[in-house]
């Protein structure tokens, strides 16, 4: 594994610790606070609804394994160094975009799906900060995934 393959794990677990704090949210969501001993529950609310806290759980996790995939597809494909550091970017980007995307959408009455105002609420600072990133590397994570495609068709593949 070289040294962009290793930075991509490191991205990947700072995403994954993130996700995974994700889930001590979701439970406080659920129970209304924190179990501080058994039986004994320090009642609280947290911003965001349960379903929220569960997509951002769920949602880290799955981006980490995009991460990690694209650091295995980076040596098992042998891909040029440049092709290879635009992988590197677009899906580390994409990663980090959204997780902020799953915490504009609990901050947000938006849930963080436009710039303006939307069925579900009043814009705020939250929900763009959430969309703005997540939509530009939506798109760029699509195009990683056709230049993947593209080599792995390519007629000079091994």
């Amino acid at each position: 594994m070289d040294k962009r393959q290793r930075k991509m794990v490191g991205h990947g677990c700072i995403v994954m610790i993130i996700g995974l704090l994700a889930g001590f949210g979701l439970v406080m969501s659920l129970i209304g606070g924190f179990e501080v001993l058994p039986g004994t529950i320090l009642e609280f609310e947290i911003p965001g609804d349960s379903g929220a806290w569960a997509r951002a759980h769920a949602g880290g996790i799955m981006n980490v394994l995009m991460i990690f995939a694209g650091a295995l597809l980076i040596g098992a494909m042998q891909l040029p160094d440049k092709t290879a550091g635009q992988i590197f970017w677009m899906l580390v980007g994409a990663g980090y975009a959204n997780t902020l995307f799953y915490y504009g959408a609990i901050l947000s009455e938006t849930r963080a799906l436009t710039f303006g105002d939307n069925r579900f609420g009043e814009t705020s600072v939250a929900g763009v900060l959430g969309f703005a990133p997540a939509l530009v590397f939506a798109v760029i994570t699509i195009y990683a995934f056709f230049v993947l495609a593209r080599v792995a068709f390519s007629e000079n593949a091994d």
